[in-house]
């Protein structure tokens, strides 16, 4: 048997496919898992996601991929979360990462009180309501995008959604009474 004979000849079609999808994709996948892991963990899901991807192929939508490959991100995710591997709550990678800022690009007067009432907001939140905010507001998926990536309906999606606006808005009435609601979180999808 020679190597000729061990190719199929859509083995090419296969590889341009899956190069397009990883090189499409990787940035939002890794960012995905980034919002809820420390770098070398969140390395480690999107590697993952694309090594299942590669493996089920054919299962991958031809027309939107990123909501499915979300999808196995976060079951990934989650199986590393019951493994026992440490992750750090979303508000606090939030916070890290606007610490790592540098100081003088903000203007702090406008921005210290805001950022802190968001943050103590979205960070009494529930992991779940947490995850289908950033889904629809940092990552801008669809409602059914999102329904795809959570596993479940569009309409209980729809519900999830209603509930964690309600959630973020109510803390952050709790935290600052006359702070106003960051509009992208919550006016979302509608």
């Amino acid at each position: 048997m020679t190597n000729d004979s061990l190719h199929d000849p859509n083995d090419s079609d296969e590889v341009a496919r899956f190069t397009f999808i990883y090189q499409s994709n990787y940035a939002k996948v890794f960012s995905y898992a980034l919002a809820y892991s420390q770098r070398s963990v969140a390395e480690d899901i999107a590697n993952e996601t694309f090594m299942t991807a590669w493996r089920k192929l054919d299962a991958v939508p031809q027309d939107d991929p990123l909501p499915w490959l979300l999808g196995v991100a976060r079951n990934h995710r989650l199986k590393q979360f019951a493994a026992g591997r440490r992750h750090e709550t979303i508000a606090q990678r939030i916070a890290q990462l606007t610490n790592e800022r540098d100081v003088a690009d903000w203007d702090i007067g406008d921005l210290v009180v805001e950022r802190e009432a968001v943050l103590a907001a979205f960070a009494s939140l529930s992991g779940q309501d947490a995850e289908i905010l950033i889904l629809s507001a940092w990552y801008g998926l669809t409602p059914a995008q999102a329904a795809t990536v959570l596993g479940c309906t569009t309409a209980l999606y729809y519900v999830r959604i209603h509930r964690a606006r309600r959630r973020l808005a109510r803390a952050l009435k709790q935290d600052e009474p006359s702070a106003t609601s960051p509009t992208g979180v919550l006016e979302g999808h509608r």
